[in-house]
């Protein structure tokens, strides 16, 4: 079952090398009409069949109200809530005390394997990168699909985040990484739910 308590912030040193998984779970679900991350996908949730395939070693930090979930999670919350997902991402971020942070929609069922692959991008990219940034089918970055350097991205966050766009996370030197198929997709409609579908 899920954590209900946030994270500790303590003041200890980042640990180089470890990734913490930032999950934004705190939409609205409007286009799709109801709680999208609670709809069923191949005998789970969606946000579920995400978490189920992050790596086991990865400490997860959602953010939203918290909620059950098959694997244990940190819950956060931006404050105050509604502000959008580069605020979500502030929120979540600010509790990471790892090097690498991966940030990723609540949405986005087959995203894990992509992270994976953006993780060991950058961790093998020279210091003056600070990012590895999923393209979709199209070539469009999505920096809710990506692993940043921690220290980089809390210095590119912009304060308050509230209503800031998540493309502002794009200025940071990256390295755009093609992520085809379902792995860049996410759930914003009843239809986009049916494709993802096996």
């Amino acid at each position: 079952m899920a954590g209900d308590d946030a994270p500790e912030t303590g003041d200890d040193a980042p640990e180089t090398g470890d990734v913490t998984v930032v999950v934004l779970a705190g939409g609205r679900s409007v286009r799709f009409g109801s709680d999208k991350l609670a709809a069923p996908l191949a005998g789970t949730t969606v946000l579920d069949h995400l978490l189920a395939a992050l790596p086991g070693s990865w400490r997860v930090v959602a953010v939203g109200e918290p909620r059950a979930t098959g694997r244990e999670v940190a819950w956060t919350r931006e404050d105050p809530p509604g502000g959008g997902p580069l605020a979500g991402v502030a929120a979540g971020v600010a509790v990471v005390r790892t090097g690498l942070v991966a940030v990723v929609a609540g949405d986005m069922p087959y995203a894990a394997p992509a992270l994976v692959a953006l993780a060991a991008t950058l961790d093998a990219a020279p210091p003056g990168i600070h990012a590895a940034v999923g393209t979709d089918d199209e070539g469009v970055a999505n920096p809710l699909l990506a692993v940043y350097r921690a220290a980089a991205v809390r210095d590119a966050l912009p304060h308050p985040a509230h209503g800031r766009p998540a493309k502002t996370l794009l200025a940071l030197a990256h390295v755009a990484v093609p992520v085809p198929g379902a792995a860049s997709r996410d759930v914003d409609t009843p239809r986009d739910l049916e494709d993802l579908t096996p």
